[in-house]
């Protein structure tokens, strides 16, 4: 059962009560991540996810990790482009330390600065660790040149200079600019009643009174490039990309089905024609990064330097058909099935259903059922997809982004990707 209350501050608190769940998940969502972040503070948001878990005015970083070790629980938290979210998970009989807790580092974390030294240098090791993954650093790479010169395409983690020169002020200041009352969501799913959660934690939060400072967001502009970066490496990382979908918009539905089909399942066209039946890439998927006013489709493949040219063309044909012809019905009808599936065993998880309503709170201001979504799923066609698909491809409107050993065959793969 799904219920929402609105403090007295424009927090807002929306539950949904599971009574087979023996646990509670609970997190304390706010509609800030780095797209909303200045030049200077770059990665900041991160920083501060990282800094609420490093002691409050009650409790030192080692009391946190004991009293939710000692009930068997959890707490965690992560950044995205648009959000900040600090969670955690226990038994139904402990969530009151559960909200004591969350409450206490939200609220009261000290910000020592003998800590931000030291997270300091474990941000920094973060930052190298994705720079030495090229298949993780190339969408970072292509989401900074696609999106350029707008915050949306910038790492979440920052700049090691940004990281090296963030002080305990500029934190509080990001904080009292960004964390306003009424761009905070707290979702709690499992085994819980509504009006005992408020009591646990409406008094300490309804206390928060931060102004509302934001600048607004700005829509980014899509830059469309060809860029080679040569490594000495084994692999070349291959990434295209195009606009996608954003996450209101109606084509979503048509865009995740298209998503499905193209590359992000097992039995997809990318993954049967380039891994299966040629053995030419050991990972070849596509994806879709949805954000709440934009979004972008694109393929990735990590391939041998001698395969570059056939798996561009391989990539150009099976974009260039799902422009061209509608897609069978079967095949559609199995898409549904594997997105609609996902879907409904996702529910089967506390975390994933209060996830779920703090993005829907966010983005819609509503509880949406989950039949609502299964209907929307149902009622796309072929038609709606390739119709979708060809507003948004075109061979002079893809960006291209090869990292590696690429070598002579660089100017080769632009005609490959136009031809196909």
């Amino acid at each position: 059962m799904y219920q929402k209350t609105v403090l007295r501050n424009g927090i807002r608190v929306v539950t949904e009560k599971i009574p087979f769940a023996h646990s509670v998940s609970t997190g304390i969502w706010v509609n800030a991540g780095s797209r909303d972040e200045t030049p200077s503070e770059r990665g900041i948001t991160h920083f501060i996810e990282h800094m609420l878990f490093k002691g409050t005015k009650r409790r030192n970083a080692l009391d946190i990790a004991k009293e939710f070790d000692a009930v068997g629980g959890f707490a965690n938290a992560f950044t995205s482009k648009e959000h900040v979210c600090f969670h955690a998970k226990v038994l139904a009989a402990h969530l009151p330390l559960l909200t004591d807790l969350l409450s206490d580092l939200f609220l009261n974390s000290v910000f020592d600065p003998v800590e931000i030294g030291r997270e300091q240098n474990v941000i920094i090791q973060e930052i190298r660790m994705v720079e030495d993954t090229p298949d993780e650093y190339i969408h970072v790479m292509f989401q900074e040149n696609f999106w350029k010169d707008n915050p949306l395409g910038l790492p979440i983690y920052g700049s090691v200079k940004t990281v090296e020169e963030t002080r305990r002020q500029s934190m509080l200041d990001y904080m009292a600019r960004n964390f306003h009352p009424e761009r905070i969501v707290i979702a709690a799913a499992g085994n819980l009643d509504h009006q005992n959660f408020l009591d646990l934690m409406a008094p300490s939060l309804e206390v928060l009174n931060h102004g509302r400072t934001r600048p607004e967001r700005v829509s980014p502009k899509h830059h469309f490039f060809n860029k080679v970066i040569e490594r000495d490496i084994e692999q070349v990382h291959l990434a295209i990309g195009m606009h996608g979908s954003s996450q209101t918009e109606e084509t979503r539905f048509p865009s995740h089905l298209l998503n499905v089909i193209l590359g992000s399942s097992m039995s997809s066209r990318l993954f049967q024609e380039v891994r299966e039946k040629r053995g030419l890439a050991y990972s070849v998927y596509s994806f879709s990064h949805s954000h709440e006013d934009t979004g972008m489709l694109g393929v990735y493949a990590g391939i041998a330097p001698e395969n570059i040219e056939e798996v561009v063309r391989l990539i150009s044909r099976q974009l260039a058909s799902l422009a061209e012809t509608p897609i069978p019905v079967a095949e559609l009808n199995a898409a549904k099935e594997y997105i609609k599936g996902n879907m409904y065993i996702n529910a089967e998880n506390n975390d994933s259903r209060m996830n779920r309503l703090a993005k829907n709170e966010f983005l819609f201001g509503r509880f949406v059922p989950f039949e609502e979504i299964e209907e929307k799923i149902n009622q796309v066609t072929p038609e709606n997809i390739q119709d979708w698909f060809r507003s948004v491809y075109s061979p002079d409107r893809i960006s291209l982004f090869l990292y590696g050993p690429v070598g002579s065959v660089a100017d080769k793969i632009q005609s490959a990707l136009a031809q196909g």
